[in-house]
């Protein structure tokens, strides 16, 4: 087994090598004076089970090119099989037709991914479930979830906790991890005006006097997530906090979610953090390094994935 790494987020596959207690490929990621990338791998990797780490998270365009290049390169170079480990699918949100003349952009990216060389795909929350089925290759699709129930466990009070979903498409998501916990469920019923906003207009359940943990697979903006923390706290919720599988932050996401009533944001490493990340009192960071190493070292044995998450 081939560990190769690309430029998305080096902290993750290197913690991810050191649970599998495997050194990285050596790999060479560089740009032309143009911004054209190459790649080349360092390393044999004829017959190898090779397994390719990268995030399609900002700047998107490139770190997907990155990815592309490299599952070409290794195809190229005669590796028996290809993994594109993807912990953050970018493009996810673009899952269907919105209107007319527009792209089903995560379909798209699917193919490409596809038509690169990649024999499997292994990622973790899909923004969609049904994403799984625009790979025409097996795509294991992951849940941060056991992670996120550890730390509730040990940061929460049993009996005094409401899982709470921020929109009505999060409903089954927030439905899960609370069963997992033994915690009620309400919904933040919501209006989006446009798109990166949104009006919260009820809250469905009785929160008051509950700690309120917001569930989701992403936050972007934070508009939702500040919103619905408003809301609760408004219904008498004692506090809220938030969990989320990708922190994608983008703009001024993390000043508006540090000036928020938000407690603690707790998002995974799915997505390198910038500095401003790391510097914000009241965002959290958890690992999923050991959940996606477990889930390569299960698939390169040919053993059972799902049953991670039983």
């Amino acid at each position: 087994m081939k560990l190769v790494a690309g430029n998305s987020n080096l902290p993750l596959a290197e913690a991810i090598a050191a649970y599998l207690d495997l050194p990285l490929t050596k790999c060479s990621v560089r740009r032309f004076a143009d911004m054209e990338i190459f790649v080349e791998i360092l390393e044999n990797v004829r017959g190898e089970d090779v397994f390719v780490l990268q995030s399609t998270s900002y700047p998107a365009n490139d770190h997907l090119m990155e990815l592309l290049i490299m599952i070409d390169a290794l195809r190229r170079a005669s590796a028996r099989r290809i993994t594109a480990v993807i912990p953050y699918f970018g493009y996810a949100r673009q899952d269907r037709k919105v209107g007319p003349r527009t792209p089903i952009s995560a379909k798209l990216v699917a193919n490409l991914i596809t038509r690169a060389g990649a024999d499997r795909v292994l990622t973790v929350d899909l923004h969609a479930g049904q994403i799984q089925g625009f790979f025409d290759i097996p795509t294991d699709n992951l849940y941060a979830a056991p992670v996120k129930i550890a730390d509730i466990k040990e940061n929460f009070e049993p009996g005094k906790v409401m899982v709470v979903s921020p929109d009505v498409g999060g409903v089954v998501r927030a439905r899960g991890l609370a069963k997992r916990i033994g915690a009620p469920l309400a919904i933040i019923d919501k209006r989006r005006e446009s798109a990166g906003e949104s009006e919260v207009m009820n809250v469905i359940g009785k929160v008051r006097g509950q700690a309120c943990i917001l569930v989701d697979d992403l936050v972007d903006s934070g508009g939702t997530l500040c919103n619905a923390a408003e809301a609760l706290l408004e219904q008498g919720a004692s506090e809220v906090s938030a969990y989320i599988s990708h922190g994608v932050l983008s703009g001024g996401a993390v000043a508006r979610i540090a000036a928020s009533e938000l407690k603690t944001l707790v998002i995974t490493d799915s997505i390198l953090p910038t500095e401003e990340v790391r510097a914000a009192k009241n965002i959290r960071l958890l690992s999923i390094a050991p959940l996606l190493g477990e889930a390569i070292a299960r698939t390169s044995a040919e053993k059972s994935v799902s049953s991670l998450f039983n």
